[in-house]
């Protein structure tokens, strides 16, 4: 599929404070939030801090995973219509290609694929010197309500 660059792929035009809720859950308890919103892309940040690394001291691939997942996720719901439908999670393939020991990493969602029940995310997780960390594929699953 080749998106039109000049439409913005979500359900509706939404604007950073449209989504930037209060983070709950896992989301919280990471200090993963939103940071940004693009046509066809969402970026979620996450510090590489003791909530978030492994016994070794670098960022552990769990967190990751749950970054990846929450920035896509937020995508996926961005591009349903609420009143009917919901999104879960199928699929997530993550490769760790880079360690990060401090700072914030970024993840980026960008679609590769938007159906009528599924959509498939590339999310590529990057730190500060934009160095690529996780390269991530996220599926979901477009629920009728």
């Amino acid at each position: 599929i080749v998106y039109n660059t000049h439409m913005a792929i979500w359900f509706k035009n939404y604007t950073l404070e449209d989504i930037k809720i209060p983070p709950t859950g896992i989301d919280e308890k990471l200090g993963i939030e939103i940071v940004e919103i693009g046509s066809d892309y969402i970026i979620c940040k996450m510090p590489v801090d003791e909530r978030t690394k492994q016994p070794m001291g670098l960022l552990h691939g769990g967190a990751s995973c749950v970054l990846a997942e929450s920035a896509a996720s937020i995508a996926a719901f961005l591009v349903i219509d609420p009143k009917k439908k919901s999104v879960v999670g199928l699929n997530l393939l993550a490769n760790h290609l880079k360690s990060a020991r401090n700072g914030f990493v970024y993840a980026t969602a960008k679609p590769k694929h938007i159906g009528k029940s599924t959509s498939v995310w590339d999310v590529q997780i990057t730190n500060e010197e934009d160095q690529l960390i996780s390269q991530i594929s996220f599926t979901a699953m477009h629920k009728d309500i």
